[in-house]
């Protein structure tokens, strides 16, 4: 089996980095935030040694990619773009798109808006809710009114930057075993809406069985050299995204698939989307909560996440 290969693409205006490895049928995994392509680095020995062409790029503004300048460039259409622009790149006609946190989205958002493109779509950790009626910035403002939020904190362009970028390393160590299935998030301190992200939180003696010192090591290296400020852009675009969005379509008609820990605080948060989808997903396949798994997904339970997607891959 040939190892993973990296090479820069064009695509949609600019350039992306992709993983790739094996040949056969595509299937792109998309990942989220604060990560890389790296993130599936369980996925593409069993995917390739299925017969997959499994893709997984640096998404705009991270890694190896290309970073674009303007805040704005950040929103969900143009993501989107990227990612659909791969598929011919990458000699394909139609392809399988999985994604994960942000990925999750715009994964969705492929499905929905470019069903010749995307033949079954598969999310981690974000279910699938349609656009929402009114503008998301200003529900969000008030429904955590009085209190902290991270993507509202990560709005403001330059705090999350800095704050980030003191020290990558410890701002990662704490940020991913914070939201990871070890953490009990109830018990994390509350704060009010002017507080910063990481004060407060738990700095780990040691790190979880699922993330080694060298896959922190791979982390920090990347946004030492790339910075935050594409990735963090990503979560200032939602007003913008939902202009662009106007007559979306609203259900999700290809064959789909969603696996999430049931100790993700996204879940916690999207319970409803979560019990909703069966209803807007039309061809849910699989539907599935791992026990004891946080927000890092595929990293967290490779074995469990890899099960689930050779199964829905072998059904299409």
């Amino acid at each position: 089996m040939n190892k993973i290969n990296q090479r820069r693409i064009a695509t949609n205006g600019i350039e992306l980095n992709i993983a790739e490895q094996g040949d056969g049928p595509l299937v792109l995994m998309l990942h989220g935030f604060p990560e890389s392509w790296y993130s599936w680095r369980h996925q593409f020995a069993p995917l390739a040694a299925a017969g997959y062409h499994v893709v997984a790029p640096d998404m705009r503004g991270y890694g190896k990619s290309d970073k674009p300048a303007d805040v704005s460039a950040y929103n969900q259409v143009e993501v989107v773009n990227d990612i659909i622009g791969l598929i011919p790149a990458l000699g394909h006609e139609s392809a399988v798109v999985i994604g994960h946190d942000w990925g999750a989205p715009t994964a969705w958002s492929c499905a929905l808006n470019h069903p010749d493109r995307v033949r079954a779509v598969g999310a981690l950790s974000v279910p699938f809710t349609p656009r929402s009626p009114v503008p998301p910035m200003a529900a969000m403002r008030e429904m955590f009114k009085g209190q902290f939020f991270y993507q509202l904190y990560f709005f403001e362009p330059g705090v999350a930057e800095a704050e980030f970028e003191k020290d990558i390393r410890t701002a990662l160590r704490k940020f991913l075993v914070m939201a990871a299935g070890e953490t009990d998030l109830t018990s994390l301190p509350a704060k009010g809406p002017d507080a910063d992200l990481l004060t407060g939180l738990p700095d780990p003696e040691t790190l979880p069985a699922w993330l080694r010192e060298e896959d922190l090591d791979f982390y920090v290296a990347e946004f030492e050299r790339s910075g935050m400020r594409g990735p963090l852009n990503y979560y200032r675009n939602h007003d913008l995204t939902w202009e662009l969005t106007a007559g979306a379509p609203t259900e999700i008609q290809q064959p789909a698939m969603f696996v999430a820990g049931d100790r993700d605080g996204v879940i916690m948060m999207a319970a409803q989307a979560l019990a909703d989808m069966p209803n807007r997903v039309k061809d849910l396949r699989i539907n599935e909560l791992i026990p004891g798994i946080g927000h890092w997904t595929q990293q967290e339970a490779p074995e469990a996440v890899n099960t689930a997607l050779l199964r829905f891959l072998a059904g299409l």
